[in-house]
């Protein structure tokens, strides 16, 4: 694509781009094309790194290889878009205009798809979806319960676009608000918009991003600088990843319209090294927008210059803050830093520095366009927009989700996640990731935002939304973040170096069936010290999953630390395998135990030496009549 000159180019563009966007866009089913007639239609398959795992680049091949050989290359277009979201049923096909939504789809389906959708005009029903709690087979995406209650803001171009054509992106109102912004609107213009939109800060903290903006434009610089946090390290999370792989145009117009806005004409894209088709994505998106004059010298033909490059990031969990994420930029240890100087004063290179993550910036262009009043108008009083959520564990629609602020948690887990797998009773659910903190049942109708999150002992984080039933053990649950916080803590303050260190050496000893009342004691009080002492938000939000667990929970410590036994079945030194009446003495119990502790006679009961046993469960997993229980 040629060098894009001016505004009035790039509108004259986006006018004659948005053809088969359109087509794509058609939320009313159409009547699809008999046998013989020749049918306009574009089939959209996702490219996120879940389908991609899963083979839906080989679907993707194996789609064209058929459309060719059909016949149909002059009115059929197979490629691939970002994430769908529904990460539970990938790999998805999604046919336009039919408006048809195929999931699980595999390579072999491919066949089928052009031979009787798009040759026959028939349904491959069994690639639809398939809603359990009615049986009954959804065609269409929004009719799906999974989107019905999703605003999609941040994700708007995810499963829509093809993230490798700028023209795409172009097509769906792409660097328009930038346009705007360069051509026709001051610094303090752009900065008013997004204050009044009231946009927070997606990655954990919730600061107005407008105020961010605002104290860097402040302080005079001989130059400046933009970083855009995409160091997503929470456990389950994968927000942020899902943009940049879906629509990595939006990232880069909203860092240059934040350059503008702050006089920075330096943007840095800081990103785990683990993402690699994230940064391919990027890196075909930024040498499309220098292509273009979208980056670069002069752009759009104004005196505004603004370019951006990669950094990557060693996976630390702690460069997620601010003062690290730039000592890491910097080539130093990631490490934060005392505030103040805060970075919009003195950030990379001692330079006035803007920080924001992936999702607060794939908000921009869409705020600009529509407006502060439109954008304001969604969520809550304290916490406006909408948030992405990765939803996981024991649920039964995996997947990214986005719902306006206010959102209850019931909603999210039942209406649109579909409840707990297999029929379990739900237990907790953890927000905020290693910072956050469990969520009981009785908070199940708390609406989701920065304040009503933290009342109840948890938070928003960047998004992460794991979900938990009755056979979790919470004592288990906060051993398992407190090894990730030990794992990943920089070690420059003592309350997170040594206090977690201890704090984990507290759980482990609880775990094992070791633990006093006086250790329950100072399980709290040492999370608590931590909360109030540490030297960053990782160190002084690390002690959350402790302290929700066991104000929440502490009946199940109790029972670790008096019964000693573990409520839940799950700490194996507190785990107990023994052998019913209904034992048949098949003998296939004691051949598949690798300690040799089962013995008993051919069909007579057998018997678990405890002193021997190793809790494994292989008796338990092997035993054809279920004779053998865990307690």
């Amino acid at each position: 694509m040629n060098k894009i000159n001016s505004f009035d180019e790039l509108k004259s563009i986006q006018n004659k781009s948005n053809t088969l966007l359109e087509l794509r866009k058609i939320s009313e089913e159409k009547e699809l094309a008999s046998e013989g007639t020749r049918c306009t239609r574009y089939l959209s398959v996702c490219g996120g790194t879940g389908c991609m795992s899963a083979q839906s680049d080989e679907i993707l091949l194996n789609l064209q290889k058929e459309i060719v050989a059909a016949g149909l290359s002059d009115e059929v277009t197979a490629a691939i878009t970002g994430c769908f979201g529904f990460c539970e049923k990938g790999p998805i096909v999604k046919v336009s205009p039919d408006n048809v939504f195929y999931v699980n789809v595999k390579p072999t389906d491919a066949a089928e798809i052009v031979k009787e959708h798009l040759l026959k005009g028939t349904v491959v029903d069994r690639l639809l979806f398939e809603e359990p709690s009615v049986n009954v087979k959804i065609k269409k995406q929004e009719d799906m319960p999974f989107y019905k209650k999703q605003v999609r803001i941040a994700l708007r171009n995810c499963g829509l676009i093809n993230p490798e054509n700028i023209k795409e992106y172009i097509a769906e109102n792409g660097y328009l608000a930038l346009g705007n912004v360069i051509s026709g609107m001051s610094q303090d213009d752009i900065i008013k918009i997004i204050t009044d939109s009231g946009l927070r800060g997606r990655g954990g903290g919730g600061f107005p991003t407008g105020k961010k903006w605002s104290f860097a434009k402040m302080y005079d610089a001989d130059q400046k600088y933009i970083i855009c946090n995409a160091d997503e390290g929470d456990p389950g999370a994968f927000m942020d990843r899902s943009i940049l792989e879906g629509d990595p145009h939006s990232i880069l117009e909203a860092m240059a319209i934040a350059g503008y806005s702050i006089g920075a004409s330096i943007g840095c894209i800081y990103i785990r090294a683990e993402y690699p088709l994230a940064v391919s994505r990027l890196r075909i998106a930024i040498g499309q927008a220098r292509e273009c004059g979208l980056l670069g010298e002069n752009i759009l033909g104004t005196n505004f210059s603004f370019d951006i490059e990669i950094k990557y990031g060693a996976g630390a969990f702690v460069c997620g803050e601010e003062t690290a994420l730039i000592q890491s930029v910097e080539g130093s240890r990631g490490e934060p830093t005392n505030k103040p100087p805060f970075p919009a004063q003195s950030g990379l290179w001692d330079k006035p520095t803007c920080v924001n993550n992936v999702e607060t910036l794939a908000n921009i262009p869409a705020i600009v366009i529509k407006g502060a009043k439109w954008y304001s108008s969604i969520g809550t009083t304290t916490s406006k927009g909408t948030k992405v959520f990765a939803l996981a564990g024991k649920i039964n629609n995996v997947g990214l989700v986005e719902v306006p602020m206010g959102t209850t948690l019931r909603e999210i887990i039942y209406d649109i996640g579909g409840g707990i797998k297999n029929g379990r009773k739900f237990k907790s659910v953890q927000t905020g990731g290693p910072s956050g903190g469990c969520i009981t049942a009785e908070f199940l109708d708390t609406p989701i935002d920065y304040e009503s999150l933290g009342a109840i002992g948890s938070m928003m984080g960047s998004g992460g939304m794991i979900v938990m039933d009755e056979d979790n053990c919470m004592v288990d649950i906060a051993k398992f973040y407190l090894e990730f916080i030990v794992e990943e803590s920089c070690g420059k303050c003592s309350p997170c170096r040594i206090g977690n260190k201890r704090l984990l050496e507290m759980l482990e000893k609880i775990s094992n069936g070791k633990g006093t009342k006086e250790d329950l004691d100072k399980l709290n009080l040492l999370a608590e010290t931590i909360k109030d002492t540490a030297l960053c938000g990782l160190g002084q939000t690390s002690s959350n999953p402790v302290l929700s667990t066991m104000k929440y929970f502490k009946n199940e410590y109790e029972a670790h630390v008096y019964d000693k036994t573990c409520p839940a079945g799950v700490c194996k030194h507190l785990l107990r395998y023994s052998i019913t009446d209904n034992c048949i003495g098949c003998t296939k119990c004691a051949k598949l135990c690798p300690v040799k502790c089962i013995s008993g006679k051919v069909k007579n009961l057998h018997v678990i030496d405890q002193d021997k046993c190793i809790k494994c469960g292989a008796c338990q997993t092997g035993c054809p009549v279920n004779a053998i229980i865990k307690k």
